[in-house]
């Protein structure tokens, strides 16, 4: 049988069909295999973690059948727990599949120290952000007669004078004593206007 006539047979077309057949077997075979191996539409939501203890996160994350990886300690943040969670990752509400890791970030047991930055002859504009960037927070304002207007020339805390160095706790509130751009001059001594002059006898 020459070519020709082997391409135009029924034998051809037959082998073609079963060909085809045994592709598209294999291929939702492999479809079917990879869904299976990738838990394909079996996904899991990742619960709230926020204030737990890892403890109790460690329950509520096996029961859904997810791992969980601590990664540090925090600096303490007011309003969690000590040694609760405070951030997780993935997020609460994210998408997942089974035994993935969930990241967490434990909340430290109290404000960590800080030592007083040196805001003395600064400006309150400068020292507010200096402040903050520390972690600590703006307390009382005063004034007292000082030539440089919002000037800082003291820092207290609770009434008690602080010094540049000095350790506090963070989100501790610093009071600060500043210039009020007005200097008082004492008024020079005049001569006694009731003093007799001494004349010469």
């Amino acid at each position: 049988m020459s070519l020709r006539n082997y391409l135009t047979s029924k034998v051809f077309f037959t082998q073609i069909a079963i060909a085809i057949v045994i592709v598209l077997v294999l291929g939702f075979v492999l479809l079917q295999w990879l869904s299976f191996s990738t838990n394909h539409g079996e996904e899991i939501t990742v619960p709230n973690l926020a204030k737990m203890t890892v403890e109790q996160a460690e329950e509520v994350l096996d029961n859904d059948d997810l791992d969980y990886v601590i990664l540090d300690t925090t600096d303490f943040v007011a309003g969690y727990p000590k040694y609760s969670i405070v951030k997780q990752d993935p997020h609460a509400g994210a998408k997942v599949k089974k035994d993935r890791k969930i990241y967490l970030k434990v909340n430290a047991a109290g404000f960590s120290a800080v030592k007083v930055p040196d805001l003395i002859e600064q400006t309150l504009r400068q020292a507010l952000p200096t402040l903050k960037a520390l972690g600590l927070q703006e307390g009382s304002l005063t004034y007292k007669p000082y030539l440089g207007k919002d000037m800082v020339l003291e820092m207290r805390q609770n009434g008690k004078k602080l010094n540049p160095g000095d350790k506090v706790l963070k989100s501790s509130k610093i009071d600060l004593v500043l210039g009020d751009g007005k200097v008082g001059f004492e008024e020079e001594e005049k001569p006694d206007s009731t003093a007799t002059e001494k004349t010469d006898e």
